[in-house]
């Protein structure tokens, strides 16, 4: 029987196509924007998936345009009514429902605050849109699984796309335009062996380094959201400052590798891990002695992720199944949070 979540993640490539056919004049306002105001650094607002799409973003602007970014906690303003001092400065909240109250609160402070606000938002009448100067709709069409799949895409892109266009990066944006088509690859990737050594396991590690180490943060995420299995995520740099100490015989990694300067380092740490006896996977041709994952390179070192992601998913959906749950009823969980 097929999930809403599997239909949805086949959805991916044709949401995907749709933002970038249909979302170019308001990404194009909000990019001019960002270089008139000319912004001494950006700061995001988000939770849960929506914020892995920011810290993806972070490394994006860091990377991209030298511009650091800054994760404000929407707490400092909808429970502490801290004002923060923005003026200046540009603020990109995403959330797919536009609804959650405390992210809605911190758009309105940063706004008053003298702050650029941009919305990524599935929803364009939502709270969060009305309390934005721009608005972006990642036109991802309706996602009724509780896990984010096609909304966390689209709205990697929909920011990447800005990032893109405010540098005039012609390298970037031809990858952008690639996208869907190796979208449609990445969903076909099939991780049989990842999956199967999953099955008998409760806890993992989840890798990535750079714009994939927000990857691997959503990956961990929708390892506990859908199959109920204790996932921790790292920089495979922190991992060796102290949590590579509970890796044993058999303890499954997956490291989540793009085509960048991080992949040599990540696969590094990958082949230590297996070298200790570790169920390692990786998703580069790097490796020797961790499992090579099937995986899309999509010509942009910044694209990659956005494949690795959409890989993912279409495992990690099979893998919910195999272990008798559904995917799209996560226990204690609903689709929209709202939190103050």
């Amino acid at each position: 029987m097929t999930s809403r979540m599997q239909r949805e993640v086949q959805e991916i490539p044709e949401a995907a196509e749709r933002l970038l056919s249909r979302g170019a004049s308001a990404v194009a306002t909000a990019a001019r924007a960002l270089a008139e105001t000319d912004p001494p650094y950006l700061a995001s607002i988000a939770r849960g998936s929506s914020d892995h799409v920011a810290t993806y973003l972070k490394y994006c602007s860091e990377i991209l345009l030298g511009l650091p970014v800054a994760s404000l906690g929407p707490s400092v303003a909808s429970v502490y009514h801290a004002p923060l001092r923005l003026a200046g400065s540009g603020c990109i909240a995403v959330s797919q429902s536009g609804r959650s109250p405390d992210i809605v609160e911190m758009v309105r402070a940063a706004r008053q605050g003298h702050a650029l606000t941009i919305a990524l938002t599935n929803a364009p009448d939502s709270p969060l849109a009305t309390a934005s100067v721009h608005v972006l709709d990642i036109l991802a069409g309706p996602e009724a699984s509780v896990a984010a799949t096609k909304t966390f895409v689209n709205s990697a892109i929909a920011g990447l796309w800005l990032l893109a266009l405010w540098r005039d990066d012609g390298e970037l944006l031809a990858a952008l335009r690639a996208l869907p088509e190796a979208l449609s690859r990445a969903i076909a990737c099939d991780w049989a062996e990842l999956r199967a050594t999953l099955a008998g396991h409760r806890s993992l590690y989840t890798l990535g380094r750079g714009p994939a180490f927000a990857i691997s943060n959503e990956a961990a995420l929708k390892f506990k959201e859908t199959c109920q299995v204790h996932a921790e995520s790292y920089s495979s740099a922190e991992l060796m400052h102290g949590p590579v100490s509970i890796v044993g015989e058999g303890f499954p990694v997956l490291a989540l590798a793009a085509a960048d300067a991080a992949e040599p380092l990540l696969v590094d740490v990958a082949e230590r891990l297996a070298e200790q006896g570790a169920a390692v996977f990786v998703t580069s041709a790097r490796a020797r002695k961790a499992e090579r994952l099937e995986h899309v390179r999509t010509g942009h070192p910044l694209t990659d992720p956005i494949a690795l992601i959409a890989a993912f998913y279409a495992n990690v959906e099979q893998l919910a199944r195999a272990l008798g749950l559904d995917p799209d009823r996560p226990r204690h969980l609903r689709k929209v949070t709202e939190t103050l």
